[in-house]
């Protein structure tokens, strides 16, 4: 950064030079709009804290006699992920202020949907723009989802989608995606076939039964000598998917590897650890936690497929704003990038 820019008021122009982008990136990213990846949107948001940018509100936030009010539900218990959206939410409220931005976190219990409808049933539209929900896929929550929408509150779902509702937009990856690249992965490291079990925490949660869709077609079509065991229920909870994972290495000596495509990762590297058998089965699981991250380096994971909380809620912010506030526009996004971590490459 050179002193003349340190003189002066940094613009746009500077930080598209800063960051090594054009005008209409640094455009898309400070108004929310999709079709950024997220590896240039950060390098966007590290030339504005370098320079020190000041971004002009929206016309529309100004004329506001409030602040923009934005309600994230997230599932409360031993989700893991769970706790790092909500620590990301935590991260950002202090720099959403500066934007004109209030943001709540609402812990539900998770999978619990008559909880999550009181809490969208209980949103005021005179003091709440926008809620962000994860949710499994239930009646009561879609129509609460419609109720709010009514009401003027703009609904998104985030890590888990709700299509045939009246949410806006959905921030996260792409699940079926994810069930394809595990199969892809679990067909490679087993040519010689054998057996996989699969480990969900809830399929009433569409991010859990399109992750299994995924990976039971790109078995099917490419790796027909790999056969699933399953997929049981573990609900997230640790020591739910401890006794699970425990009884499936108890009753299938020959167990080649198992995919975890939800949560409760500590039980699964407890119980894979208690067996014996960690290291010897290829497992792969989702979201890079302190488990998963212990797990990876233990050498009783091979691979961690991840989403990036951070940069979730960060998308989930942005969108908020926009939708808030240039109501009409499309609300099309574009999806997560999905990581994919080793013991090798892990930060």
């Amino acid at each position: 950064m050179s002193e003349e820019t340190m003189r002066r008021r940094a613009t746009v122009h500077d930080v598209a030079r800063a960051a090594g982008v054009s005008l209409a990136t640094v455009d898309r990213v400070l108004n929310g709009r999709p079709g950024v990846r997220a590896a240039t949107a950060e390098k966007v948001e590290a030339a504005i804290a370098q320079l020190g940018f000041s971004r002009d509100l929206n016309a529309s936030l100004m004329a506001r006699a409030r602040d923009l009010s934005v309600v994230f539900f997230i599932p409360d218990g031993s989700n893991e992920f769970m706790d790092s959206l909500a620590q990301a939410v935590e991260r950002r409220s202090a720099s959403a202020l500066a934007d004109r931005m209030h943001l709540d976190m609402r812990r539900v219990r998770a999978l619990d949907a008559e909880a999550l409808a009181e809490g969208l049933d209980g949103l005021d539209p005179r003091q709440c723009d926008c809620a962000v929900v994860v949710s499994s896929d239930e009646p009561k929550v879609i129509s609460a989802i419609e109720a709010a929408h009514r009401r003027g509150i703009v609904v998104m779902t985030l890590v888990s989608d709700l299509p045939g509702s009246a949410r806006q937009r959905f921030i996260g990856i792409d699940n079926v995606a994810a069930g394809r690249t595990a199969a892809s992965l679990l067909g490679r490291f087993l040519p010689g076939g054998g057996k996989v079990a699969v480990v969900a925490g809830s399929l009433h949660l569409r991010d859990h039964a399109e992750r299994l869709e995924g990976f039971e077609a790109a078995l099917g079509a490419e790796f027909p000598a790999i056969s699933i065991i399953g997929p049981v229920e573990g609900h997230d909870e640790r020591t739910e998917t401890a006794a699970i994972v425990a009884r499936l290495l108890a009753r299938h000596a020959d167990l080649a590897g198992i995919y975890n495509l939800g949560a409760g990762n500590a039980g699964l590297v407890e119980a894979l650890e208690a067996s014996g058998r960690a290291g010897a089965l290829r497992v792969i699981a989702h979201e890079l936690t302190a488990s998963t991250r212990a797990g990876l380096r233990s050498g009783a994971i091979d691979v961690v497929l991840d989403q990036n909380p951070d940069g979730e809620i960060r998308e989930a912010i942005a969108a908020a704003r926009a939708l808030a506030l240039q109501a009409g526009r499309a609300a099309a996004a574009d999806a997560i990038e999905i990581g994919i971590f080793l013991r090798d490459n892990l930060r």
